[in-house]
């Protein structure tokens, strides 16, 4: 596949065809959204927020709700391991993902595109226990430093209710303690993504039923984050560290709203 057909635009009938399908999804999950209306129209937009437990179950409920409601065209960073899968990995190119490199996201912020990344990554796909619903981005600055670069308003997002499905029995830090996982360590294996066991309804790994909670955030101009010296990060690190602060507000808020 050549680098153009990765950044092939889905067209409607796809987009309506991939909706079709989440049909049953969508009903089950029952979303509520709050925010919606303070997306701005100014383009480029830069969609950040939290990765949820195995990391497929609510980004098609994202995709959906900024689709529908507000004709919003999420372009995904996706992790380089999804792109190794063989079938997975073009059906995501199929509907509008990209392999997440500075390159790929700098090209679609230079076209206008509303991009959607996760700064936790694979790691925060794969909660360790007593790990939900908290960030994972260790000391990332990737994101906040391409929005600067290329005046690219940052929406932040939360996502709560997947892990309200899932208790996690067995994760890496598990694995790794054993003989095998010492030795898929030594064989380079990336075992910061492997995903863990968990237990839903009842002891199968099905998830029990969950409601879908999003929230979109007031949007972030980096405008003023601009200028100063080329190797001094601070800026950089002050934008970063504002948008994760407005993630995790977002997520206690939902939190909290669920238990009220």
């Amino acid at each position: 596949m050549s680098a153009e057909d990765d950044f092939r635009t889905p067209s409607p009938r796809e987009v309506r065809a991939a909706l079709a399908l989440l049909g049953p999804l969508y009903a089950a999950v029952r979303p509520r959204v709050y925010g919606l209306e303070g997306i701005p129209e100014t383009r480029p937009l830069l969609f950040v927020g939290n990765h949820t437990l195995y990391g497929v179950l609510d980004v098609p409920v994202l995709f959906a709700e900024l689709y529908r409601k507000r004709g919003i065209l999420l372009r995904a960073l996706g992790d380089h391991a999804h792109f190794r899968v063989p079938v997975w990995g073009e059906l995501l190119r199929r509907f509008g993902v990209v392999d997440g490199t500075r390159e790929n996201c700098a090209r679609l912020m230079r076209a206008g595109a509303c991009v959607l990344v996760f700064p936790g990554g694979g790691r925060e796909v794969a909660k360790r226990k007593g790990e939900r619903y908290q960030l994972i981005w260790k000391q990332r600055l990737g994101f906040a430093r391409l929005a600067i670069e290329h005046g690219c308003t940052i929406v932040p997002f939360a996502s709560v209710g997947v892990e309200d499905a899932f208790d996690v029995i067995y994760d890496a830090d598990d694995l790794l303690a054993t003989r095998l996982g010492k030795w898929l360590a030594r064989k380079g294996v990336r075992t910061d993504v492997i995903p863990p066991l968990s237990r839903g309804l009842g002891p199968t790994p099905l998830p029990r039923r969950w409601r879908q909670d999003l929230w979109f955030g007031p949007a972030i101009e980096t405008g003023a984050y601009r200028g100063g010296a080329p190797d001094d990060d601070s800026r950089v690190r002050s934008l970063r560290d504002r948008v994760k602060q407005a993630v995790e507000s977002g997520i206690a808020n939902l939190l909290e709203h669920r238990t009220a």
